[in-house]
């Protein structure tokens, strides 16, 4: 038993477990909003434009009977009694949805923007900065970090030697892959020589 407590406590104190609990409960409050927003604000201007427009007073009358509707004893529709397309509830749905998605969409391209804002200002206060690995290198290659221009000299050459082992390995690479094809000739390959072979006879 005070095993099965102990495997309790760590699940529910783990990190991603409280994460979900409070998007659960912000979701929750959000959803509030969102139909807060719908109900009480966009709601009542659509049902004022649809009764200039159709002549009808709101989202709930805008419905399609199928078949003959039934009717109360006082001669009222009876909509709990009849078989009907509810298409005041499709445009409130599709409504909540599109207000869900643009909130969603805005709340990720704020938070995308200051994660962007964060990123470039880590990147500018590092500029100038020599890591701890390039302090060991120039460390041991027996340079002055604090000579700029030796630092500044060591770092354009090791990035030229990059670019020119890089340069080196792509040509050999292609060297490699010519010889390769010509030890073991496509179709295409013999097709052209027989071609040549033709044309010089």
């Amino acid at each position: 038993m005070k095993k099965f407590f102990g495997e309790f406590k760590k699940f529910i104190t783990r990190g991603n477990v409280l994460d979900m609990s409070v998007g659960v409960i912000v979701g929750g409050a959000f959803t509030a909003i969102v139909n807060g927003l719908s109900n009480f604000i966009l709601k009542p201007l659509i049902n004022w434009l649809l009764s200039i427009i159709l002549g009808k007073g709101s989202l709930e009358d805008i419905v399609t009977f199928l078949g003959e509707p039934a009717y109360t004893k006082d001669g009222a529709i009876d909509l709990a009694n009849s078989f009907y397309i509810d298409w005041g509830s499709f445009i409130n749905a599709i409504i909540n949805f599109l207000l869900i998605a643009f909130v969603l969409f805005s709340i990720v391209k704020a938070i995308n923007h200051m994660k962007d804002s964060q990123d470039k200002l880590e990147a500018l206060s590092r500029q100038g900065k020599l890591t701890k690995e390039q302090k060991k290198e120039l460390k041991a290659n027996g340079i002055n970090k604090k000579d700029k221009e030796a630092v500044a000299k060591y770092f354009a050459d090791k990035a030229k030697k990059e670019e020119e082992e890089k340069a080196k390995a792509e040509a050999e690479a292609a060297e490699q892959a010519r010889l390769d094809r010509l030890a073991n000739p496509t179709t295409e390959d013999l097709l052209k020589q027989i071609l040549e072979t033709m044309k010089n006879k």
